[in-house]
């Protein structure tokens, strides 16, 4: 089945529609078990490890025997600090050395990708932008631009390269998210309902998939 989607000014008007690329907009290619590995593995590998517990040797206490030598049945106990002891050390609890980090091939995590993209187009979630020029940073621009276009809900603006003029005037937006064609990720498919690509942004990410 061939896809395709809607492509709008900025003044909320349709112009034309445009056809996707058959390899990559593919039911095929929508493998959920696929997309939820490849959402995991974004998730654990950007996963920043802050739990830390000091085992007996890095917290500083003193070594002094707890009790004389002789005449007592615990006479040869050692430091306050052990783990046997009630309400001193700690055993087993977490510690910074600990490995998250998943492993994924690049084909599957190609793939992945793909098959979100064509969810998201059946779903009718992805909608072309025939260009994106801002003369002056302003925020209201760009929110008469969001509502000329008729999108509820979050929204994610896919752009191919850095512009300050519309990075300035998107960013104070609370709905609304911009992100680079080369940084397209699943967190950031899932998480928003209505997708704008410009349409320099959709053939960079088509020719990225593609090679």
């Amino acid at each position: 089945m061939t896809y395709s989607i809607d492509v709008y000014n900025q003044s909320g008007k349709k112009t034309w529609t445009h056809q996707l690329h058959e390899w990559i907009f593919s039911d095929d290619n929508i493998n959920e078990s696929l997309m939820h590995e490849y959402y995991r593995y974004q998730l654990h590998n950007s996963r920043i490890v802050r739990a830390h517990t000091k085992n007996r040797w890095e917290v500083s206490w003193s070594g002094k025997k707890i009790y004389s030598q002789k005449w007592h049945w615990t006479g040869r106990a050692w430091e306050k600090r052990s783990p046997l002891r009630k309400k001193w050390g700690i055993v087993f609890w977490p510690r910074k050395e600990r490995n998250f980090t998943l492993k994924m091939p690049k084909k599957a995590r190609r793939k992945a990708m793909c098959g979100l993209l064509t969810a998201k187009v059946k779903d009718n979630e992805i909608v072309g932008l025939e260009s994106l020029l801002f003369a002056n940073i302003k925020t209201k621009d760009a929110a008469v631009m969001f509502n000329n276009i008729w999108l509820n809900w979050t929204i994610l603006l896919v752009l191919d390269k850095k512009d300050e003029n519309i990075i300035k005037s998107v960013r104070n937006i609370a709905h609304v998210k911009y992100t680079y064609a080369s940084h397209i990720n699943p967190t950031d498919l899932l998480t928003h309902r209505n997708i704008i690509c410009t349409i320099d942004a959709l053939s960079a990410i088509t020719d990225h998939l593609s090679s």
